[in-house]
């Protein structure tokens, strides 16, 4: 148990870290705006109210200490998808992983974005209600394309232990 604990941590938090240096670097390579991870925390805070859809998540309430919610909540999840993906691929992966499966998972992972908090914040669905719905699709696609390549990489790193 505490082999799968240590792993699905330092996976989930591999891929989530390399997520945000590519948001990073985007940033200072392109000015795309950094992800606001302050609503995403706002977000979370009103589901145990009982409220999942908002019809725009800046005009709800905020929530005291919404931004540090916001990045728990994100590395929170990453680390979710690292245990899925430990369960998933199983020990003969974390053994000698490859990059399939990581990669499957990052792919099934946009579904969360565009299905569940792109629609949670006032999005819509896949980002239908933004002005450019495809290029937030595109980034979503890239951004999850180099979390599952961090999750890759931490598991090669960490797999001779």
């Amino acid at each position: 148990m505490f082999d799968f604990i240590w792993r699905s941590l330092a996976i989930g938090i591999g891929g989530t870290a390399a997520m945000d240096l590519w948001a990073i670097f985007l940033k200072a390579a392109f000015g795309v705006a950094l992800p606001n991870w302050a609503m995403v925390g706002r977000w979370f805070a009103h589901l145990p109210r009982g409220t999942v859809f908002h019809k725009d998540i800046g005009k709800t309430e905020p929530v005291q200490n919404e931004l540090a919610i916001g990045w728990i909540a994100h590395y929170a999840v990453g680390i979710v998808y690292g245990g899925i993906l430990v369960l998933a691929a199983g020990p003969e992966w974390v053994k000698a992983p490859t990059f399939l499966p990581a990669f499957i998972l990052g792919m099934v992972t946009i579904g969360a974005g565009w299905f569940l908090l792109q629609p949670g914040v006032g999005a819509g669905w896949a980002a239908s209600l933004r002005p450019n719905p495809w290029t937030v699709r595109m980034f979503n696609i890239l951004a999850h394309t180099v979390f599952a390549a961090g999750m890759f990489g931490t598991a090669w790193l960490i797999s001779a232990y």
